[in-house]
């Protein structure tokens, strides 16, 4: 069976490495499948990248913004129309079960319609002048290029949050997807180049972090970096991007909670922390990591978690049958065992999983096993340090008050919910929950696009991805005086 070997996409045109190598794409399902090969690309291939993305960006500018969005609610069509074939290579490269990588296409569906309506708004602002016969306004102006930086968890989705407004904005882009996932982002650039993006506004380039993502965000002529990934990945971006001068975007981990109060629909929460944990094999920066339950019900409400994780089918996320998917690779099994082993040697008590899974066609992939650890204290690593992986930990809380500062005793931020049938205490939670997200009566996951995705503390810095906050980041503002008076005017000045 022959592989296939995929280029990058600079210029226009599908382009070989100049190392001339190339990586391996695996099935995290099968490890012995090889899904594609990619280049393995070098730093003169980024310099290529970026400077075709400087040649095309003045022409993009121009390009009305209504046309540009145009091109991009194309894209979204197509994204329509290939929306089965882009899942099931997704889910072969990636891992997730089939439902939830069609999740991941209609995201960047959902995305890519939304910013296409973006380009007959771009919003500014018009306001009065002190002065008399004169106008005040503001305007959005692109940035220029864009480095865009992309993780392996949502290999469509996320790459839609950065390519969508950022095109839609008049800025050129040069995406390094990450080397686990690859095909999917060369799947979508081609879709770009079949719905009509001119050549060098949209530019793919595959390989490492350290041959391509570094150079890209060190190069003086990429105007903004946008990064979504590690937290320590993201300290090494903000530090470089700092001593340039260089404008920047994090979206990083989470520690999410979800609180069940001793008045909730048990069932509910049941369902909200099932899908929360092990969705995506918990691979999510929303991942429910930690669910803090009512003194009152705690007994209760881990039997019921325990029998429904106990039941959970692993394996190939193509078959009908399968709850949940593999990890991404052994690297990442390694780390969630480690952690495993780290919450018993705490004193957690490990209820049900807490190992590989091996048995039978599982030990062809990198298959773990869903764990839920008990009596876990707030202070125990295993409650505070981000594990993505299929880990969830139970911690006790006296009341409400007790319950929202344990979720705030973390140095993420990103998304929280609570259980409750009281409108006073979701309310209350609302405003004491200190991140970027919160729900009521539902899972930790599960964001729309046109509302601002992002989390406060060590989950960012600040931006926000989705709905119109999405273009702060891709522009700059510009305010605009128009001066009609035919005579010098001096604001702040008394004649």
């Amino acid at each position: 069976m022959t592989t296939t070997i995929h280029k990058n996409f600079i210029a226009g045109k599908w382009v070989a490495s100049k190392s001339r190598k190339t990586f391996a794409n695996i099935n995290p399902a099968r490890k012995g499948e090889v899904v594609g090969r990619f280049q393995q690309s070098t730093p003169d291939d980024v310099e290529r990248a970026v400077a075709a993305a400087v040649a095309a960006q003045a022409a993009w500018k121009k390009t009305p913004a209504p046309k540009r969005g145009e091109i991009l609610f194309r894209v979204a069509e197509l994204l329509v129309k290939n929306k089965e074939a882009l899942a099931r290579d997704m889910t072969c490269e990636m891992g997730k079960v089939l439902g939830e990588t069609r999740g991941d296409v209609q995201e960047a569906i959902d995305m890519g319609y939304y910013a296409a309506g973006e380009g007959r708004r771009l919003m500014g602002e018009t306001v009065p002048s002190e002065l008399k016969d004169k106008f005040c306004m503001s305007v959005r102006m692109p940035v220029g290029v864009v480095g865009a930086i992309t993780p392996w968890n949502f290999p469509i989705a996320i790459p839609s949050w950065k390519l969508f407004p950022a095109l839609v904005a008049g800025n050129t882009v040069v995406l390094k997807p990450a080397s686990d996932t690859p095909l999917s982002s060369v799947h979508f650039a081609k879709l770009f180049e079949k719905a009509g993006l001119p050549p060098g506004v949209l530019n793919l380039v595959t390989g490492s972090g350290a041959e391509v993502g570094q150079p890209l965000i060190d190069h003086p002529q990429v105007n903004l970096v946008s990064f979504t990934g590690s937290t320590d990945t993201g300290r090494v971006v903000a530090s470089h991007c700092a001593g340039l001068m260089k404008p920047y975007s994090l979206e990083m981990g989470g520690k999410n909670a979800i609180i069940v109060m001793d008045d909730a629909d048990l069932e509910l929460a049941l369902e909200g922390v099932i899908w929360g944990a092990f969705g995506t094999t918990g691979q999510r920066c929303t991942a429910t990591s930690r669910v803090i339950v009512h003194k009152k019900v705690m007994k209760k409400f881990t039997a019921l978690l325990l029998e429904k994780t106990r039941a959970l089918q692993l394996g190939d996320g193509l078959l009908p049958k399968t709850d949940v998917g593999p990890l991404i690779n052994e690297a990442q099994r390694s780390k969630v065992a480690s952690y495993c082993e780290i919450g018993r040697n705490e004193g957690a008590r490990l209820l049900t999983g807490g190992a590989p899974e091996i048995k039978g066609a599982l030990k062809q992939g990198f298959f773990f096993q869903p764990t839920v650890f008990g009596d876990v204290s707030p202070k125990m690593r295993i409650a505070q340090e981000e594990i993505f992986g299929p880990v969830v930990s139970l911690i006790v809380c006296n009341d409400l008050e007790h319950a929202i500062g344990l979720v705030n005793d973390s140095s993420f931020g990103l998304s929280s919910a609570i259980y409750t049938r009281d409108v006073n205490r979701a309310f209350q939670a609302i405003e004491g929950l200190d991140t970027g997200i919160t729900y009521i009566n539902a899972s930790t996951i599960g964001a729309e696009i046109q509302l601002p995705f992002g989390g406060t503390k060590g989950t960012g810095n600040g931006h926000r991805e989705a709905g119109t906050a999405a273009l702060d980041i891709f522009t700059e503002w510009k305010s605009v005086y128009v001066d009609y008076s035919g005579k010098l005017q001096k604001a702040q000045i008394e004649d």
